[in-house]
């Protein structure tokens, strides 16, 4: 898979396109740069139903070649993680020491690249922090995720089809998760650190299509559609952030409520509806 290595997140211009399992590409771009964030991963978890090990090679093994590169060049970093990780709540709202729980391959992915990213930093004393996002939503996002998909097919269709309709979910809007990512960026002594980002307000699938739908003004049909529907072990029933932390440490708390963030994400979609294949089940 292709990403881009970006390394400048400011006056800039300059775009690598390789793939991060690259270890040579990886260093040669690393060399000059004073920070990686580290926003590459295969995303999708029906994908990772079906191409396993295609998930866990990409996200260990990428994450592995950027630690390469820290521990080389001594940079910083900021490392993505998930609240996939988490699994279903075993209490609310989830705080940063909740157990880890691999309900997908996808998750277990993530588990061990976090944890090959906390061994580096005990191991050799590496300025890496987590950030574990919840559900990030907004303009530009690809219709694998929830709130796209639910959006496309609600501008285009009398139906919606979709997968469970009863887990929840923490979604926070993309700015305040990138406010967050700079915030840990520019922020000392936070080495080692894992800090969730989310809202700590819960929403059900199926809450969340019906406010969709209110919102575009149109009346839909919602209907669970038997291959959208996860395997009943491997769905993570109930998501609600603890952000307690990420005040704390980063003075962050979200600003944008999910009302106001779908709105702008509708809108956004509305007028880019042609990037999109509603009627296509993206995985």
């Amino acid at each position: 898979t292709a990403y881009e290595i970006m390394p400048s997140l400011v006056g800039s211009e300059m775009c690598i396109r390789d793939s991060l399992r690259d270890l040579d590409t990886v260093m040669k771009t690393c060399g000059d740069i004073d920070i990686i964030f580290n926003l590459a991963s295969i995303i999708s978890i029906p994908y990772s139903y079906r191409s396993p090990s295609h998930v866990i090679k990409n996200n260990i093994e990428l994450t592995l070649n950027l630690l390469t590169a820290v521990r080389e060049y001594d940079l910083k970093m900021i490392h993505t993680s998930t609240s996939e990780v988490y699994g279903t709540a075993r209490y609310i709202p989830i705080d940063e020491k909740h157990p880890l729980q691999a309900q997908s391959p996808y998750s277990a992915s993530k588990i061990a690249a976090d944890k090959i990213v906390e061994s580096f930093h005990l191991s050799y004393d590496l300025d890496i922090t987590i950030i574990r996002p919840f559900n990030t939503y907004g303009p530009r996002q690809s219709a694998r995720a929830i709130i796209p998909n639910i959006i496309t097919q609600a501008l285009v269709s009398d139906k919606i089809k979709l997968g469970s309709l009863s887990p929840t979910r923490d979604f926070t809007f993309v700015k305040d998760i990138v406010k967050g990512f700079v915030l840990a960026a520019k922020k000392d002594n936070i080495s080692g650190e894992v800090i969730n980002l989310g809202t700590n307000f819960e929403i059900s699938i199926e809450e969340l299509a019906n406010k969709i739908i209110n919102l575009i003004g149109k009346e839909k049909k919602i209907i669970t559609e038997k291959r959208r529907v996860r395997p009943s072990k491997s769905e993570v029933k109930r998501l609600r952030c603890d952000n307690r932390k990420a005040l704390k440490l980063l003075c962050w708390k979200p600003e944008i409520k999910l009302e106001e963030g779908l709105k702008k994400t509708i809108e956004w979609i509305r007028k880019n509806i042609n990037i999109y294949k509603p009627h296509v089940y993206n995985i």
